[in-house]
């Protein structure tokens, strides 16, 4: 009898893990539990009144490197070619991104020139930033946070709105608490490796094999920054979906896992609200922090590094307007924690997939609300209503975007614990976890955005990277 692997999670990441799994040669028995009613995680895509595509979690993914190149030809093994939006490299939000500081929006400079030239909010070129940085020397620390490192490397002022806007983007997180080393490697790398990171940068890590199809060759000859589906991004979890139907993988939804055991002959069982299951290994690709609550006394080591890696909460606040226009035109713009310590940035939604905009069309955008002014609610015990968080972001889309009419449409979601946060010393932890699953040879890999990456592409590789674990070889294309 053949082997059963578990997956615990429905969400991108635990998709991808049965998906590849389900493509071996000799498949194991694969069934994915989910906790809720539908899979897909935070990919969700709502379509409005008049047609719009309103996107409650990630609403573009990057062909980028590697694992861009992967998920694309992900995209073509489902079929899903001809429903790709890409945002070309000609095109505003290709090209211009902002930050809004002291009561206005700035363009980020890019290109030689664009560094060469003084560029506001910033008080010098940051060319000169950049040539400050060639000259420093390595650190000697095994990890420090994102803040330390760009104020050391790069200044105060890269430092203190560059790089927290970007960690509020990215993660919703402090830059004076996100570890370098974890949610930017390749910074990290390029240092340690070349001494300097622009160096590094420009020279790369060395080239690494992507797979190639003619949606990559396309992606690379046009430059694309980013790419959408046409019904909304949660098009791929749904076709994930119909493919592990057919492949005669058991989806088991509304399904919450209760507890882990060990048996005597070293399989699992796997309590579920309304049964069990055994498996001879299971991936698990739900948050470390729900994990460490479901694994059994003996491994309660792992349970802990587990617990040690929390997540933070984002308010995500869709706003569309009839006959509205941005004052510029780009990707969106980030905020800085000085500036606004709820707004964490708008993207602008329109200008890169104005095919998502209905009809009639309608200029949609959406605030992201989060960090210390979240926290802080949340810690209060305050009441987080719909009503508190669409009329934040109203008056942010009003005071940072001139948009001063009643939106026409409004969606309010608070993702609760959506973005894991590799604090300082993310790595230990994840060390921790490695060397208990090997030195007790657990039946048990992780996946998912708890460990080594937020971002879809991450999610993606990780689950296919626990397939590869768990079959011990690539599964055929």
């Amino acid at each position: 009898m053949g082997r059963t692997v578990v997956v615990l999670g429905g969400g991108v990441s635990g998709l991808a893990a049965s998906y590849h799994l389900s493509r071996a040669p000799c498949p194991p028995k694969v069934v994915l539990v989910e906790g809720s009613e539908r899979l897909g995680g935070w990919i969700r895509s709502v379509r409005g009144p008049n047609g719009a595509i309103f996107e409650l979690g990630p609403r573009g993914i990057r062909p980028a490197g590697a694992l861009g190149a992967r998920t694309l030809l992900l995209v073509s093994e489902l079929g899903l070619d001809s429903e790709v939006l890409p945002v070309r490299g000609d095109h505003p939000a290709a090209q211009n991104r902002f930050l809004y500081v002291g009561g206005a929006l700035h363009a980020l400079p890019t290109g030689l020139r664009g560094l060469l030239r003084p560029s506001p909010p910033f008080s010098k070129p940051l060319f000169w930033a950049g040539l400050r940085e060639l000259t420093k020397p390595r650190g000697k620390e095994p990890d420090e946070t994102v803040h330390s490192f760009a104020q050391r490397r790069l200044g105060p002022e890269v430092a203190s709105l560059a790089m927290d806007s970007l960690c509020r983007g990215v993660f919703a997180g402090n830059s004076r608490e996100l570890s370098i080393r974890s949610c930017f490697p390749s910074l990290f790398q390029a240092e340690q490796t070349h001494r300097s990171v622009l160096l590094g940068l420009l020279l790369g890590a060395g080239r690494t094999p992507q797979p190639d199809s003619a949606l990559i060759r396309q992606a690379l000859a046009e430059r694309w920054s980013q790419w959408s589906l046409r019904g909304g991004l949660e098009m791929l979890p749904q076709a994930l979906e119909t493919h592990l139907t057919s492949r005669g993988v058991s989806v088991l939804r509304g399904q919450p896992v209760c507890g882990l055991s060990l048996q005597a002959e070293g399989r699992w069982k796997v309590s579920l609200r309304d049964s069990s299951l055994e498996a001879d290994h299971v991936i698990s690709a739900i948050p470390a922090s729900v994990l460490s609550e479901l694994l059994p006394a003996e491994a309660a080591p792992l349970a802990r590094a587990l617990s040690a890696i929390t997540a933070v909460s984002v308010a995500v606040v869709n706003l569309q307007y009839q006959g509205a226009h941005l004052p510029v035109q780009g990707f969106g713009h980030l905020v800085p924690s000085s500036e606004d310590p709820g707004v964490l940035g708008i993207v602008y939604d329109s200008v890169a997939f104005p095919e998502q905009d209905g009809s009639p069309p309608g200029l949609r955008v959406t605030v992201m609300l989060g960090g210390s002014w979240l926290q802080t609610l949340e810690a209060s015990g305050c009441v987080l209503s719909q009503e508190l968080f669409q009329q934040r972001a109203q008056e942010a889309a009003a005071t940072q975007l001139g948009l001063k009419e009643l939106p026409s449409h409004c969606l309010v979601h608070l993702h609760k614990n959506c973005i894991p946060q590799y604090t300082l010393g993310h790595w230990q932890k994840l060390e921790s976890a490695r060397q208990f699953l090997a030195a007790h040879r657990l039946p048990l890999t992780l996946a998912g955005a708890s460990y080594e990456g937020v971002a879809v592409n991450d999610c993606i590789e990780s689950g296919r990277q626990a397939a590869v674990s768990v079959l011990g070889t690539e599964p055929n294309s």
